[in-house]
């Protein structure tokens, strides 16, 4: 596989520190696992970081602070909330395993030859993860995003103007980017998308369907 589109260097070093949200993590984690390039910066980022704890000087901890860990260590778990999870509809065997072991809504039709099923991730805040499956030959309408896009293609592939875009690239959309998706005329295109925010469709047209579009 050989990718050429990978996620910013500094969503990779939040990728390694641990800041990422739940939904970012999972895409970012994705491309890592199948990118040699990314895995590298990964650790060295996570070399880094660990000197620096190294060498930082020793803070004092409460005269109580491994009695309290211990406590804590004791209490009974609470149980997780209950997350009711559809038949995973837009997947198959040859995928990333962690997403099979995913827990997933309901998919749905969200525009003529698109589908999505979101992901049920519990810690999720600012941000939601789903599979979107867009037939061949789909022409997405140009649009921009209030929050940001993060984007993993799964099979088939995808271009606009920033290029074209395979399994295990990357892409990443904010509020500076307009663009406006193509998919490959030869096969479906499936991809892992992490989005916070909404889209905002550009032309009478867009702005007519907006209200009707939500990933």
């Amino acid at each position: 596989m050989t990718i050429n589109h990978h996620p910013p260097e500094d969503l990779l070093a939040d990728f390694a520190a641990g800041r990422p949200d739940e939904a970012d993590r999972l895409v970012i984690g994705v491309h890592a696992a199948r990118c040699p390039r990314c895995q590298r910066f990964i650790a060295a980022i996570e070399q880094l970081a660990g000197a620096a704890l190294e060498q930082a000087p020793p803070v004092a901890m409460a005269d109580d602070a491994f009695a309290t860990l211990l406590a804590r260590i004791d209490e009974p778990a609470s149980p997780p909330a209950a997350a009711s999870s559809q038949p995973v509809e837009l997947l198959d065997d040859d995928l990333p395993e962690i997403l099979l072991r995913c827990r997933f809504g309901k998919s749905r039709r969200v525009a003529p030859g698109v589908k999505m099923q979101p992901i049920i991730l519990p810690g999720a805040d600012k941000s939601r993860a789903f599979l979107l499956w867009s037939a061949p030959g789909t022409r997405m309408l140009e649009h921009t995003h209030t929050g940001t896009e993060l984007t993993l293609v799964l099979k088939g592939s995808f271009s606009h103007q920033g290029g074209e875009y395979r399994p295990g690239d990357f892409d990443f959309g904010d509020g500076e980017v307009d663009h406006q998706p193509i998919v490959g005329s030869d096969m479906p295109c499936l991809c892992l998308v992490a989005m916070s925010g909404d889209l905002q469709m550009h032309g009478w047209l867009g702005r007519l369907i907006s209200p009707f579009v939500r990933l």
